[in-house]
This record gives C-alpha cells, sequence and structure tokens, in this order.
C-alpha cells in the first residue's frame, strides 16, 4: 500500500537517522576499503526516493522501502562494475549466477553493524583527528562544514583528513570483523569522543540556525546506548557519558522558547524538566562508579548531576569538579563555565578578576559571560561587553539573546 502524503520533510528526517546505518550494513559486508561505494549507493537510494515518492507516494514501511533498493542496487553494482569481474565472477560457480547480497532489514543486524563500523572507522592506522573527522561524517551524516564547527577548524583542514582518512581505508584492506579486547580498548576513546562531540553539536549547535538540533542530541543517544548494551563495551565512562546525554537533555524543552530562543539556565522553568531523564541519568551515573579511575566524562556528569539539583551547596560542588575538569583538560570552554560557577559562590567581582585575566578577548563567549557578570555592576561596561558578543557570534539565535539582554539593560 502507498500512501500519498509526501513530505519535503521526510527524506531529510530519514537521510539523517538511516544514512549512517545503511552504509554500515554495506561495509559489514563488503569491506570498509569500498566505503565510497557504499556511500554511493545510499546516496543513490536516497535520490531515488526523492523521485519515486514525489510521484508514487510515500511506501508504508519507507525504511524496508529504502533498505531493499539499497540492496538491489548493491545487486547490480557487483553485476555490472568491474570489481565483480576481477574479484567475484571467478569465486563464485557459473550456475550461482549473481551472489544473493547477506544483508536484510532487521534492527539487531543493523545495530551489530553500527557497533562495529564505530570502532572501525577508529582504526590505529589512521591520525587520531582523522578517526573523529571520519567517524562524524559515516557515523553521524556530519557535513564538512558541521565537522570543521565541531572541531573548531576550518573545512580545508576537514577535507584532506577525510581524503587520508579514507585513502588509508582503502590501502590498508581492513575487514569489519568481531573485535577482541584489545582492539576495543585502544579505539575506545575516540570513538567516545566522536558521540561527544555529536551530542554537543546537537545541544548548542554552532553549524545551524537552530541552537539546538535534538535529532542530533537523540543521535548521540542511541549510539552510545549501542555501547552500553554491549558486554563488551559497557564500561565505566560509556556510562558517564550516558549520565551526562540523560542529564542534558532533561532541559532542553527548557532551554527553547516558543520563539526559538535560548532560555539561559537561571531563567528556565524547572517544571518542564524531563524528571524521567534525570532518573535515568542518576542510574547510568552510578553504574558508571563501578571502576576505579575517573575520566572527563565522569566530571562533566557529575557538573550535569548539580545542575539538575536545589540542593543548598551545590554550586560548591560544581565549582570544584571544574577545577578538577580543568587540571585534567583545559579548554576555553570549560574555563568560562567554571567562571559563571565561581560567580554563584564567591560573587560576581571575584569572578570578573578570573575572566580578565583570561583575556579571551576574540571569545564571543567570553564577553556575553563578562555581560552578565557586569550587569548588576556597572551597566555600562555590561552593555560593551554585550555589543563585542553581538559582533563575534554567527548564531542568529545568541544574536537575538544577546539583543534581548543588551535591551533589558538600557531599560534599566
Amino acid at each position: 500500500m502507498i500512501k500519498n502524503d509526501y513530505s519535503d520533510e521526510l527524506i531529510p528526517q530519514l537521510f539523517r537517522r538511516e544514512y549512517s546505518k545503511m552504509t554500515a550494513v554495506l561495509c559489514r559486508h563488503f569491506g570498509l576499503q569500498h566505503i565510497g561505494v557504499a556511500e554511493d549507493i545510499v546516496s543513490d537510494t536516497f535520490l531515488k526516493a526523492v523521485e519515486h515518492w514525489a510521484i508514487y507516494g510515500v511506501p508504508d514501511k519507507p525504511v524496508a522501502w529504502l533498505y531493499t533498493v539499497a540492496k538491489n542496487k548493491t545487486r547490480d553494482y557487483f553485476k555490472h562494475h568491474s570489481l565483480f569481474e576481477t574479484k567475484i565472477k571467478a569465486a563464485i560457480k557459473p550456475e550461482e549466477g549473481v551472489p544473493e547480497i547477506p544483508f536484510e532489514y532487521n534492527e539487531s543486524g543493523i545495530a551489530d553493524s553500527q557497533l562495529l563500523m564505530i570502532f572501525a572507522v577508529c582504526n590505529p592506522a589512521i591520525a587520531s583527528g582523522a578517526q573523529i573527522c571520519l567517524a562524524l561524517q559515516v557515523l553521524c551524516g556530519f557535513g564538512v562544514t558541521e565537522i570543521a564547527n565541531a572541531l573548531l577548524t576550518n573545512r580545508e583542514i576537514i577535507k584532506k583528513r577525510l581524503q587520508r582518512a579514507k585513502a588509508t581505508l582503502r590501502n590498508d584492506n581492513f575487514q569489519i570483523t568481531g573485535l577482541d579486547a584489545e582492539q576495543i580498548n585502544r579505539r575506545l576513546d575516540p570513538v567516545i569522543k566522536t558521540l561527544y562531540l555529536l551530542f554537543n553539536e546537537g545541544y548548542y549547535s554552532r553549524s545551524d540556525d537552530r541552537q539546538i538540533r535534538r535529532e542530533l542530541c537523540l543521535e548521540a543517544i542511541r549510539l552510545v546506548l549501542l555501547l552500553a548494551e554491549n558486554k563488551r563495551t559497557d564500561l565505566p565512562e560509556v556510562n558517564a557519558l550516558l549520565a551526562l546525554m540523560c542529564f542534558q537533555s532533561s532541559r532542553l524543552d527548557a532551554r527553547e522558547g516558543a520563539d526559538g530562543a535560548i532560555i539561559l539556565f537561571e531563567d528556565q522553568d524547572r517544571m518542564l524538566w524531563d524528571q524521567s531523564l534525570i532518573h535515568r541519568g542518576n542510574d547510568y551515573l552510578l553504574k558508571a562508579t563501578a571502576g576505579t579511575g575517573v575520566t572527563k566524562y565522569h566530571l562533566e556528569a557529575g557538573i550535569a548531576y548539580w545542575h539538575t539539583t536545589t540542593a543548598p551547596h551545590k554550586w560548591s560542588n560544581i565549582l570544584e569538579l571544574y577545577n578538577q575538569l580543568l587540571i585534567m583538560e583545559y579548554t576555553p570552554v570549560a574555563a568560562l563555565n567554571r567562571l559563571f560557577a565561581l560567580a554563584q559562590v564567591h560573587g560576581n567581582e571575584k569572578a570578573i578578576a578570573e575572566a580578565e585575566a583570561l583575556d579571551f578577548t576574540g571569545n564571543a563567549y567570553y564577553h556575553m559571560l563578562l555581560g552578565s557578570l557586569y550587569a548588576t555592576i556597572d551597566v555600562t561596561k555590561a552593555i560593551l561587553h554585550y555589543r563585542h558578543a553581538l559582533t563575534q557570534t554567527t548564531s542568529c539565535n545568541e544574536k537575538r539573546m544577546i539583543e534581548k539582554q543588551i535591551a533589558a539593560l538600557h531599560k534599566r
């Protein structure tokens, strides 16, 4: 049966959700050295969906339709391409004809393929930076611009990293197969970092007019769940990352107004916080304490946990966790976030003194923080910093938020 409710939004939604899954399934069976072919087949499948569904309507099971078409296109590729003639035809008997494509549309097979794909693209033969770029593109459907924004670098660097990574996959003849404990241990760090960056891009997007991209947050959680649900990768750092994602996701509804504007933490309606996600986050954080080591994900999950509470000393705990985090891994974002916690504990004046010592004058968030800290001390300086932030941010939502802050200060 065919539905006639074709929508221009349906294909992009399915592309974001299914592209990486389909690529993983194809690569699992035909090898990562043919990743370019797999990506082309999946892209062609979606192009056919655009043409076919616009005329004939959407099938009852659009995802199954996509997998069926991809399977048929793969058969056609091996039937007509020279690869079939040189590498496959000689290995099969004449009566066997075209080999059957050994994948079907089922959730367990797709999950297994993606889990293996996550670790396969984080191959030690590929430079660590390129591993993350490749995983963001192949597993998460990121474009070059999105990857550049997520990694705070430029497009040309990302293009070169992707080219080198894919060349290594082609030359290395690496196959997606089961991984042993040693391989998992060597590859887990870039795997987790990739999924962490994916969630961050959804939670606070730098490459889209929308500040919050829920589909990316959900995709990151789904992929981390694949790790947590597999006994070989159900590790403390994985559960810590999952706890962090649950805590942060619990506040998504409260972070965005009806007009799409960002609502700052102190102005959020706590009634909109998702308590079920907070409870799940608590469970995962408890599981994360099973090991003896502490990772940045443990510390960030702890910070996110305290944000969900109303405990009287929560800001002191948050400040202490930020102090530990900066010792473990210093980043400008963490340093600025720490100053907000410092202001809650020791007052705005002390936070301003430490902020100005950092001198992150080229950072929009630095000026936004100082604008907030000066708001109750020196309105003129607050407006000046907000104006600096306005010239440095490229986000439409951030600009609207800053303009509101400036307007409120002018009224005062």
